[in-house]
């Protein structure tokens, strides 16, 4: 239950702007603004309806502070499910501080990171997984991260957790029954129907869980690698890409030694372009690290743009990037390899015929030929990821971690079924992955967890 405390904050970003908004939940609240809003219509909030907008002043003791607009929402009809004020003021910084000053001097307080979100969980406004979303909705910077986060918002996959977790309390309550007449030598649990229960719950599982590596590049960011040898062009098409110079760019080897990021919006994808360390043979100390860097971040890629210097072939090299190639989509099976060859406005008569199977695009990064060449093809491998987006795509690591835990008890079910287990320890596993579906939604919570998930939000949500 909720504490009867009053909270303030600041639910606009802090600093000057044209307009900034203040809010304040708990029972008190709009007896509260009441004590220091001047109403143009001399009218009381407390009198005023749900849902309705006041013109007037903040008023001092005599002295007004600010004009401002005051709306007024009433439990349980509000974010909070608690009587809410917000307060609309011009956006000076001193503005937005005295208000809250003289709020002070009433028996409220400043609101801790996420309260407002968490006394809105609290009161059944929302489940747990919806709570997160709204962290993840305000961060969210693409198309794509917000139409994920909205969905979840809107409820996303708690119905269909909602329903799995009912079914199981059922069976449970069957298994408990039996216990009770374990002496009269009743059945009351079928096996055979808890199995196809246990296949359904497993096959949607399966599902969600999947989608968390959709879900989570989504959510983050798609990560490219920009790899290759020294001096074949890496960073300058980053900079190209980017339209900005931010890498060096230099004909010495090496130059690069670390790995450099950073982010455009493709196809309403946040894609997060990863400059790499140029991949050789060398004694350099430094220049080591960052080619071990640069083969971690290929391991952690959904995208590999490989630069070959176009301008720099002969028969051995095609032979080698071909083998370096068979290589990398060995090793990384799951990750989109596109082969490009770079400083293509250099002439160069070697034929390229062996590479055809890797499709490579011919381009001049310094030059910006044919760049529109390789977006398209990302842009492609974007819209084929955002049609896997749907209402239970998951995100969240804390909701992949739990859907991972209860995967594994509803296993230890299915297999105790089949080794003819008895029915007390089977019951000790399906309460294990029903704690377990009730912990992703938020039906089983405890302070540390929630103070946890609410501390990484900002003040004001």
């Amino acid at each position: 239950m909720v504490k009867n405390e009053n909270i303030l904050a600041l639910a606009s970003p802090s600093g000057v702007g044209a307009i900034s908004l203040i809010r304040i939940s708990g029972p008190q609240s709009i007896s509260i603004v009441d004590n220091i809003f001047d109403g143009i219509e001399k009218i009381k909030l407390a009198d005023q309806e749900a849902n309705t907008v006041q013109l007037g002043y903040i008023i001092d003791n005599k002295r007004t502070i600010d004009k401002v607009l005051v709306t007024i929402f009433r439990n349980p009809k509000s974010y909070t499910g608690e009587d809410l004020v917000e307060i609309s003021c011009h956006g000076s910084t001193f503005i937005q501080e005295s208000i809250i000053q003289l709020m002070l001097k009433f028996d409220c307080r400043v609101a801790n990171p996420g309260e407002f979100t968490m006394r809105s969980f609290l009161n059944g406004k929302m489940d747990l997984s919806q709570a997160e979303s709204v962290a993840d909705l305000i961060s969210s910077n693409s198309e794509a991260s917000h139409k994920l986060a909205m969905n979840q918002m809107r409820g996303g996959f708690k119905n269909d957790i909602n329903d799995l977790r009912t079914e199981l309390v059922n069976f449970a309550s069957l298994i408990e029954l039996e216990l009770d007449f374990s002496q009269e030598d009743v059945d009351f649990a079928n096996m055979n129907e808890l199995n196809k229960l246990l296949d359904k719950i497993t096959s949607n599982l399966k599902k969600l869980i999947d989608s968390f590596k959709t879900g989570n590049v989504i959510k983050n960011g798609i990560p490219i690698a920009i790899v290759g040898e020294p001096n074949t062009g890496k960073s300058t098409l980053l900079n190209t890409l980017l339209n900005e110079d931010r890498a060096i760019v230099s004909s010495i080897a090496g130059t690069t030694r670390d790995t450099i990021e950073d982010q455009i919006i493709i196809n309403g994808v946040n894609c997060r372009f990863i400059d790499t360390a140029g991949i050789r043979s060398t004694d350099d100390e430094i220049e080591s690290i960052g080619i071990e860097r640069t083969f971690k971040k290929m391991s952690e890629s959904e995208i590999i743009v490989f630069l070959i210097d176009y301008s720099d072939l002969d028969k051995n090299k095609i032979n080698y990037y071909v083998d370096y190639l068979n290589e990398i989509e060995e090793k990384f099976p799951n990750t989109k390899l596109i082969t490009i060859l770079n400083k293509n406005d250099v002439k160069s008569d070697a034929s390229v015929n062996d590479l055809d199977k890797f499709n490579p695009i011919k381009i001049s990064a310094k030059n910006k030929l044919n760049i529109e060449s390789l977006t398209k093809e990302i842009s492609a491998y974007i819209t084929n990821l955002t049609r896997q987006i749907d209402n239970s795509t998951i995100s969240n690591s804390r909701h992949y971690d739990l859907l991972n835990k209860t995967f594994e008890e509803i296993h230890k079910v299915k297999t105790s079924i089949a080794d003819k287990v008895s029915s007390d320890l089977l019951a000790i596993d399906i309460k294990q992955a029903i704690y377990y579906l009730g912990e992703l939604t938020g039906e089983i919570s405890n302070d540390e967890i929630l103070g946890n998930i609410f501390s990484k939000f900002c003040i004001g949500k």
